[in-house]
């Protein structure tokens, strides 16, 4: 899949592949080392990941852990036959690192008019009411999707708020998404 549109006048910033199929659209970032100020798009290097878990609060390791358990599970029911065993070992070994197919990015959707056929996942309703994004369908007090930009709004990376059994909601809409 990849972008559609000139990277030079919407570049993406933040942590993964830039070839990814789905992007998670988060409104912060590791409060350390060249994080607050990184300009462009990366993969994690080898226990990079584990670096920023140590060295931030308690937070990042949520969302990581998340974003794995979600991955994991998503690309389990795809069928991909060259998984880690476990989503630990996801989230260690491949979790946006340059070869992964996901981003965590921390620039803005590119404007609505600038259309991608990449998986756009927003972290929490605060930060999508934040930006300039076409209009949603609320499907419930946690879900929103805008079907002709690929977008979903779901519940910030935190196990209370992307739950389980949320994480199964999500990954339905992911589904429903790329279905025609």
């Amino acid at each position: 899949m990849g972008l559609s549109h000139q990277p030079h006048l919407h570049p993406l910033i933040g942590l993964g592949a830039s070839s990814s199929d789905i992007h998670f659209y988060i409104a912060n970032r590791p409060p350390m080392d060249d994080y607050p100020t990184l300009a462009e798009l990366r993969g994690l290097a080898a226990g990079e990941l584990a670096h920023i878990v140590k060295h931030t609060s308690n937070h990042w390791r949520k969302a990581f852990n998340v974003y794995a358990k979600l991955l994991f599970d998503w690309y389990t029911q795809q069928g991909r036959k060259d998984l880690p065993a476990r989503w630990q070992e996801y989230r260690d070994l491949e979790l946006f690192q340059p070869h992964s197919r996901e981003a965590l990015v921390f620039s803005p959707l590119p404007p609505p008019q600038v259309t991608t056929h990449t998986l756009k996942i927003i972290a929490g309703k605060t930060y999508a009411a934040r930006l300039d994004l076409p209009p949603l369908v609320w499907l419930d007090a946690h879900f929103a999707i805008n079907r002709d930009h690929h977008i979903i709004v779901a519940p910030y990376p935190d196990y209370r708020q992307l739950s389980n059994e949320r994480i199964a909601r999500l990954i339905e809409l992911m589904q429903a998404m790329l279905s025609p």
